[in-house]
């Protein structure tokens, strides 16, 4: 009978042990997405301003429409008025984000030392946008700041920019 009971419980002792591991299998996987790309295809141009005695700003909204403030004036003959064009190219209907400008981009005349400021950068979409069939048009407008009797000249800037990253 104790060896019974012995072999009962040594036995148990086996059970329990066998019964103590478990294992299971799990894959990896992962995805490579198409890297996000931005390409400018049109720079921004206000155009032709006039100013006098009183200086104000030219505000180019993403349409290409421009409106002033102050004593700037926007003559007849226009000139080239554009807001700037990029193509973002990545993952179809996947999300991203825009970062535009947040300090001064100077723009200073040709043959001078004048300067005026673009600021206030503004896109269309705004913020964020969304892939469709891949791609998606950035439009980016700004607001130019035109001092007092502004010496007249044709006035440009270095590159600035604009970068996309997904979300």
């Amino acid at each position: 009978m104790k060896k019974e009971i012995l072999l009962t419980l040594a036995l148990a002792g086996f059970t329990i042990a066998s019964n103590a591991q478990s294992t299971a299998s799990a894959t990896s996987t992962a995805t490579i997405v198409t890297p996000i790309s931005i390409t400018k295809n049109v720079d921004v141009s206000f155009g032709n301003i006039a100013v006098g005695a009183s200086g104000g700003t030219v505000i180019l909204a993403t349409d290409g429409t421009r409106s002033t403030t102050g004593g700037v004036t926007l003559p007849t003959t226009t000139g080239t008025v554009t807001a700037a064009d990029f193509t973002v190219t990545g993952t179809d209907t996947y999300t991203f984000s825009i970062t535009l400008p947040t300090t001064p981009v100077t723009l200073t005349r040709a043959s001078g030392t004048e300067t005026m400021d673009a600021t206030a950068f503004t896109s269309t979409p705004s913020g964020s946008g969304t892939l469709s069939s891949g791609t998606k048009d950035v439009k980016v407008g700004a607001t130019l700041t035109v001092a007092a009797s502004q010496a007249a000249g044709v006035y440009t800037s270095g590159d600035f920019d604009v970068t996309v990253n997904y979300e």
